[in-house]
């Protein structure tokens, strides 16, 4: 049994799923109308009100999990928590509240997870197919076929910065609807091109915003009563009619909802002009269920984040026969060091296979950007701070280790660096089959004692040691190495 729980820019919800004959099967849910966004101050940082309520939902939230045996659980943010000028103070409360780690995912990551949930939710291996998901803060449109993605991009736009800055006040007027909707075509206008040339057979909102929508117009008998610009556009006349945020009382539309209904017309009659999109069919799956689907995959030894190292070292080619020969050493000297974190042996694993994706841009100062390129290059499957720590590893395992002195103070992370900097040697060196004679430890300082001989039959060695030794000292540690 899984849960995921999404940190969303409106609302933050949980759903708990047990997966059963190829199906998830959806146990509990749950919802907040939380509204982070609207708690995102001048200054960019989330207000002291917004945090209490935040937090407050975390800890119904984390009761609620308590309720169950759960073999995995992912809570993910998206769009606020990725702009939140203060979410490095408020995620730790935030991760304390809940008990469980939060990954605030990128847009594109949050793309890709609502389409896996649409796809799950469909099982229909040949449609082709468009999935929109309208957010409080941002807004991903997914092309791809049955279960394959072939474009995804995150929008910055959503419904609250859309509501907050053309109906500020609360008055609903026509001019106001058409400001907005000229935004949020010339935020898709570029874009729109390439999603067409693939074309589409249909077309589907998987956010909450979108069945709100779908729903007032269904039940309001709104236009040809469903998403499509004759649809939106009797809504959007609906809400004008009622003049003001306050005054809106239409058939099928919360009260909690309007003013995420107010940036979701526009930010939808925007996307369907541009792409030239006919209806849009609103779903009931998305960023949770496809969190569910990919703790299924990884609990079935299918993690995702395995294609996105591959395809990540195609493009900047990586000679993946030397990054193998690096992995498979520094997973034995990690071994030596006693550590036993699976997910710790994960990550270094995965740094060691793009550990010279730098060479793409220059071979001088090439770990500084195969960092860069690590933490920022778009890899599928993986968070935010997973990829800064495999960037820090990248940016450590050569060079001195000043530039990652502070983060050296996490034994974990050290032993991780200190693997990957020794396979790097032995790689270089040529030493890959004789790593019996090689024995190294870590506690108050750090020891490598080498079999009798061992220095004479592979030389270099010495030489990558001794600067081990100087790099360790700079930083801090104290390091021998000596033979047997």
């Amino acid at each position: 049994m899984f849960a995921a729980v999404d940190l969303g820019s409106n609302s933050f919800r949980l759903h708990v799923g047990e997966p059963v004959d190829g199906d998830i099967r959806i146990v509990r849910t749950a919802r907040d109308p939380v509204r982070l966004a609207a708690g995102l101050g001048p200054d960019g940082n989330l207000t002291a009100d917004a945090i209490a309520t935040a937090l407050a939902s975390l800890s119904g939230f984390a009761q609620i999990l308590q309720e169950f045996r759960l073999d995995g659980v992912r809570v993910v943010g998206t769009n606020t928590l990725r702009v939140a000028r203060n979410a490095p103070e408020f995620l730790p409360l935030a991760e304390k509240a809940i008990g469980y780690p939060i990954e605030v995912i990128s847009g594109e990551e949050e793309g890709r997870l609502v389409y896996m949930g649409v796809a799950r939710a469909l099982a229909d291996p040949g449609q082709q197919r468009l999935v929109i998901d309208i957010g409080g803060g941002s807004t991903e449109v997914v092309a791809g076929t049955g279960d394959s993605i072939a474009l995804v991009e995150s929008f910055s736009i959503g419904t609250q910065p859309q509501a907050s800055g053309f109906f500020a006040d609360g008055r609903i007027g026509h001019a106001r609807f058409e400001a907005a909707t000229t935004m949020a075509r010339a935020t898709f206008e570029d874009a729109a091109a390439a999603y067409r040339a693939r074309g589409w057979s249909a077309v589907y909102g998987s956010s909450g915003t979108m069945r709100a929508m779908a729903e007032a117009i269904a039940r309001g008998g709104l236009g040809d009563g469903t998403l499509s610009l004759a649809g939106l556009g009797a809504l959007r006349d609906a809400l004008v009619a009622c003049g003001h945020v306050d005054q809106v009382d239409l058939p099928g539309l919360k009260r909690e909802r309007v003013v995420a209904v107010l940036g979701g017309v526009s930010i939808l009659m925007g996307v369907l002009q541009e792409f030239g999109i006919e209806r849009v069919l609103a779903i009931n799956a998305g960023l949770r269920l496809g969190a569910l689907s990919d703790l299924e995959l990884r609990s079935r030894q299918h993690d995702r984040r395995e294609l996105a190292i591959v395809a990540c070292m195609e493009r900047f080619g990586v000679d993946p026969a030397r990054a193998g020969r690096t992995a498979t050493i520094a997973m034995r000297l990690y071994g030596q060091l006693g550590a036993a974190d699976e997910s710790c042996r994960h990550y270094l694993g995965w740094a060691c296979m793009l550990h010279e994706i730098g060479l793409a841009v220059s071979h001088t100062g090439a770990h500084k950007h195969g960092a860069y390129l690590v933490e920022h290059v778009d890899l599928p499957g993986f968070t935010t701070r997973e990829q800064r720590l495999m960037a820090t590893l990248v940016l450590g395992h050569k060079g001195n280790l000043r530039k990652i002195r502070e983060a050296l103070g996490e034994p974990a992370l050290a032993r991780m660096v200190l693997a990957l900097r020794l396979a790097v040697a032995c790689m270089h060196a040529r030493v890959d089959e004789d790593l019996d004679g090689f024995r190294v430890r870590m506690k108050s300082r750090i020891e490598v004692e080498l079999a009798p001989g061992w220095l004479k039959t592979h030389p270099t060695m010495r030489f990558w040691l001794e600067r081990e030794c100087t790099a360790w000292e700079d930083a801090g540690h104290n390091f021998q190495f000596r033979e047997a």
